[in-house]
C-alpha cells in the first residue's frame, strides 16, 4: 500500500475511533450529567455507540486488508499474543476479585489498558524482529 492510500485509511480509522470514544463518553456521562439515568436517551446513546464501534472495527479491517503480507503477519502475531494474554490476565483478575484477594473491584478499564499496552509492545517487538 502506498503512503497516500495508507494515510487515507489511517485517517478514516482515526475518525471512527474518535467518534466511538466520543459516543462512549456521551453514553457514559450523559445519564449522569445531562439527562435522567433511565431515559430513552441512554438507550439511544448506547445503541449509537455500538453502531459506531462496529463501523470502527470495519474501518480497522479495511486498513488491515490493504497491508502487505509482512505487515499482516506482524499484526496477526501481535493480536494473537494480545488475545491470549487478555483472556488469561482478565480471567485471573476477575477470579482475584471474586475471591476477595484484591481490595478493589475488577474494572474493565484496567483490562482495556493492559490490552492496549500489550498490543503496542508486541507490535514494536514484532516489527523489530521482522525488520
Amino acid at each position: 500500500m502506498n503512503k497516500k492510500e495508507r494515510k487515507k485509511h489511517l485517517i478514516h480509522l482515526a475518525f471512527w475511533t474518535w467518534s466511538w470514544v466520543l459516543t462512549l463518553a456521551i453514553a457514559t456521562f450523559g445519564p449522569e450529567f445531562f439527562w435522567e439515568e433511565k431515559s430513552a436517551l441512554t438507550i439511544v446513546a448506547i445503541v449509537v455507540n455500538l453502531a459506531i464501534g462496529i463501523l470502527m472495527v470495519l474501518a480497522n479491517r479495511k486498513l488491515f486488508n490493504h497491508y502487505d503480507e509482512l505487515e499482516r503477519k506482524i499484526h496477526l502475531e501481535s493480536m494473537g499474543l494480545t488475545l491470549g494474554l487478555a483472556v488469561i490476565i482478565g480471567l485471573t483478575y476477575s477470579l482475584l476479585d471474586q475471591k476477595n484477594l484484591i481490595h478493589s473491584d475488577a474494572e474493565i478499564g484496567f483490562l482495556v489498558g493492559f490490552i492496549s499496552i500489550t498490543y503496542m509492545i508486541s507490535l514494536m517487538v514484532n516489527r523489530k524482529r521482522y525488520s
